[in-house]
């Protein structure tokens, strides 16, 4: 628990000396009450530069002190407009708003900052008045209760709740290990360390504080639900299964240990369970909209669309504002929203009341609708909008993507690998499907675990897990880090590695004697893959650049693929994994098997023979009828891998051509 988890490259360090001297210097001025001074000082920093968000916080501040109303809103409106997760800039606008007798916006603020960030003690303390003052005791009791337990934690541990919710991670990380190492045994530190370390996703680090702080507080509810996130995470589903077991077994009435056991069994692919336990929740909350969508999670995985829409529409007739039902409507692909719908999504995603997280979601769902209707400009604008704002969250840098890259390039030469010739675990049972998502893989998938001798399992992390590890603590181009340490590793160590990826991802199977993961991204780590699993087929889903591209372009994802949020971006990397697939396909000769999407779409049974030769599987008649194969289907394409082969996929970028240049110029040769 002593040493940092990573250098990420969270934050990046700017020299800005003199900045920083003119903030603290405002911020002294304000707390002393020279709110004047403190404006001017503020005032310098912006005339420098366009966009400083603490300077706008602080001016902000400063303005609603000096009574200039319109300057502060107009400041706060300029600062959420760049980063509308910025917590106490919310918490800023509702004092603004409550000291101009607006309660009822003012509460919508101060949720809205604690949504953002839910460390922030003045706008939960904020809302308990506010709300008892409406006479809704119950919502002002557990807003009070929120504040409450800020107030009594030890100040170190607020900042370093402050600074995990803006994103300032060094920051945290380095203050909470400053104080676990005078209080080791802080039950409350040890969370808050788990918490960044899932942030900076050194999730085996987060896994050992949360197993670490149960053994010390058992009873503690939050740190278990924390480990099972962990251990979610991680798809250790046995052990987060049996964590959620725990609390139920404890409380079995309690609707949110229901609601998590119910989770938890989905992700095990206990669906008729986790469909019982979520009725369950129904009985007690029947108009819970996250139960409501979460059932139709369930429902869509096993096939059953009709009953998940139902689902879907319930949350949103419980609570107009939940844009996850949305998204989840728009998401099965082959819903088209009614009008109703429509008109309801495209007046809430400018209401100012709603979370930043909602809105990204209406914009995306939006776009699907437009594009239904044939109405590409306002599609265009709706899907670029939901990426604009992806972006403002995101922590993707394409130049560290680039260096990775070029460090695989760099380790992974031809001579590398005749000098690791006959290494590695003997095991043929992996069949990797890699590439960009949105390519077609889940249709690869589907067409093998047809086969009576093939597993469909998940996007299994258990390569990437292995890559952090092998990293460690170093940067990429570290020379001891990953992938420079591979050339370090011995033959004893490769053939571990390898077994122990066939023993941790047995829990996914089905008894088969092939399966197959499917994490995109794994085209990444092929030199890795080819040491520890030296007889694993690797099969690469290849995709029109255009419309893989844009395809990835319209999706929201559920976690991860920072990279789609932006044209450039997007086909930035396209061009990156082209090319790097270039370079295995030099070193590792015939290893890797390309199957082009359009080529599926125009002869399936020729494609399929092929893949199945491949993989050393004699030809079965379900592989072509693979829509017919009663199977739970987890990713964005579940809906339509249920469908005959069809062209529909075909050409989608070209109705958008007029606003995707900046995409075929990061493409360059790839396009």
């Amino acid at each position: 628990m002593v040493g940092a988890f990573s250098n990420r490259g969270v934050e990046k360090p700017v020299d800005e000396k003199q900045v920083a001297l003119f903030l603290r210097d405002a911020q002294k001025k304000l707390y002393q009450g020279s709110v004047e001074g403190a404006l001017e000082a503020v005032e310098t920093i912006l005339g420098a530069q366009v966009f400083h968000p603490e300077a706008l916080y602080i001016k902000a501040v400063a303005c609603r002190y000096l009574n200039r109303v319109d300057d502060a809103s107009n400041t706060l409106s300029t600062l959420l407009n760049e980063d509308p997760d910025f917590g106490r800039a919310h918490q800023e606008h509702g004092h603004l708003l409550n000291a101009q007798g607006r309660q009822a916006e003012a509460l919508a603020a101060f949720r809205l900052a604690c949504n953002a960030n839910p460390a922030l003690e003045a706008s939960w303390r904020t809302q308990a008045k506010l709300l008892a003052e409406a006479g809704r005791a119950a919502e002002a009791s557990q807003a009070q209760a929120q504040a409450s337990r800020l107030a009594a934690l030890p100040k170190e541990l607020l900042a370093v709740s402050n600074f995990i919710h803006e994103h300032k991670l060094l920051k945290a990380e380095n203050l909470c290990r400053k104080f676990l190492q005078a209080n080791p045994h802080h039950v409350e530190a040890m969370r808050l360390l788990a918490d960044i370390g899932c942030r900076l996703g050194a999730m085996e680090e987060a896994d050992f504080l949360l197993e670490s702080a149960t053994e010390f507080a058992p009873d503690n509810i939050q740190v278990r639900l924390d480990h099972i996130a962990v251990l979610r995470k991680r798809q250790k589903y046995q052990q987060a299964l049996k964590q959620a077991k725990t609390l139920l077994e404890n409380d079995p009435d309690n609707p949110v240990f229901q609601s998590h056991y119910a989770i938890e069994c989905l992700q095990a692919n206990h669906l008729e369970t986790a469909l019982d336990m979520f009725d369950k929740v129904l009985e007690a909350l029947p108009k819970d909209p996250a139960t409501l969508t979460s059932r139709g999670h369930v429902l869509k995985t096993i096939g059953q669309q009709e009953e998940a829409i139902s689902s879907y529409r319930a949350a949103i007739a419980a609570t107009p504002g939940h844009g996850d039902a949305y998204h989840a409507l728009a998401n099965l692909k082959t819903y088209r929203f009614p009008e109703n719908e429509h008109a309801a999504m495209v007046k809430l995603v400018e209401a100012s009341h709603i979370s930043q997280a909602t809105r990204i979601q209406l914009c995306f769902a939006l776009g699907k609708s437009y594009d239904d209707h044939g109405d590409y400009e306002q599609a265009f604008a709706y899907y670029d909008r939901g990426n604009r704002y992806k972006r403002q969250q995101s922590r993707y840098d394409a130049d560290q993507m680039d260096e990775e890259f070029a460090a695989q390039k760099a380790v992974c030469t031809k001579s590398f690998f005749d000098r690791f010739e006959g290494v590695g675990h003997r095991a043929s049972d992996p069949i990797f499907i890699v590439g960009l998502p949105r390519a077609g893989s889940t249709l690869l998938e589907q067409i093998l675990a047809s086969h009576s001798k093939v597993d469909g399992t998940l996007e299994l992390p258990n390569i990437i897990s292995l890559t952090h590890r092998l990293r460690g603590r170093q940067k990429i181009d570290a020379p001891e880090g990953y992938p420079y340490g591979l050339t370090h590793l011995g033959p004893e160590q490769l053939e571990e590695y390898g077994k122990q990826y066939i023993e941790d991802t047995r829990m996914h199977r089905a008894g088969a004697p092939f399966f197959i993961d499917k994490m995109p991204n794994n085209f990444r780590h092929i030199g890795l893959i080819s040491l520890i699993l030296p007889n694993a087929k690797i099969i690469d889903a290849r995709r029109n650049p255009m419309d893989c591209c844009f395809s990835g372009f319209k999706q929201l994802f559920a976690e991860g693929q920072e990279f789609t949020y932006g044209l450039q971006e997007v086909g930035r990397y396209y061009a990156g994994y082209v090319d790097l697939m270039n370079h295995w396909d030099q070193v590792l000769p015939g290893k890797i098997l390309r199957v082009q999407y359009e080529d599926v779409v125009a002869d399936l049974e020729g494609q399929v023979r092929q893949l199945l030769d491949y993989c050393g599987l004699p030809f079965e008649h379900a592989c072509l009828n693979f829509h017919k194969t009663d199977r739970a289907v987890r990713t964005a394409s579940s809906e339509q891998v249920r469908e005959k082969i069809n062209t529909k996929g075909l050409a989608q970028w070209k109705p958008y051509e007029p606003w995707l240049s900046p995409l075929v110029d990061a493409l360059g040769s790839a396009a």
